[in-house]
């Protein structure tokens, strides 16, 4: 992916995870690699600051003779998440206006996406008439 996601996306997605189920850091950057790029290093950072600023909750489970650490979100984790839905909506409408190409406007030639320039180059004749 050519995007770089920001810290408040990674925010959104992982309080979107876990509110659908409990998980452990591992477990959430192997859901998260599923559809993005992202490490655990990139992660673990992340899952701390939503546990510091109270949007997630920890308890430890055993497992194989180990504890793991399972994240679990918080009622204000909940109106975050909520609140970043919203947001989410607004900003993907915003950036749909400008970069989605509407049909009327432009064809791509559908193997690489590529716009056709031929509705939007201007004719000999106009730029002759600016001259």
């Amino acid at each position: 992916m050519v995007y770089q996601i920001g810290a408040t996306l990674l925010d959104a997605c992982v309080l979107a995870l876990v509110e659908k189920e409990d998980a452990y850091g591992y477990l959430l950057t192997q859901q998260m690699s599923t559809k993005l790029e992202v490490s655990e290093s990139t992660l673990y950072p992340v899952l701390r600051r939503l546990q510091k600023d109270g949007f997630l909750d920890t308890y430890d489970k055993p497992y194989l003779g180990r504890n793991r650490r399972y994240y679990t979100i918080t009622e204000p984790g909940r109106v975050r998440l909520d609140f970043f839905r919203r947001e989410f909506v607004d900003y993907t409408t915003r950036l749909s206006e400008i970069i989605i190409v509407q049909d009327d406007i432009c064809e791509t030639d559908g193997s690489d996406g590529s716009v056709a320039s031929s509705e939007l180059a201007i004719s000999e004749t106009d730029e002759e008439k600016e001259v």
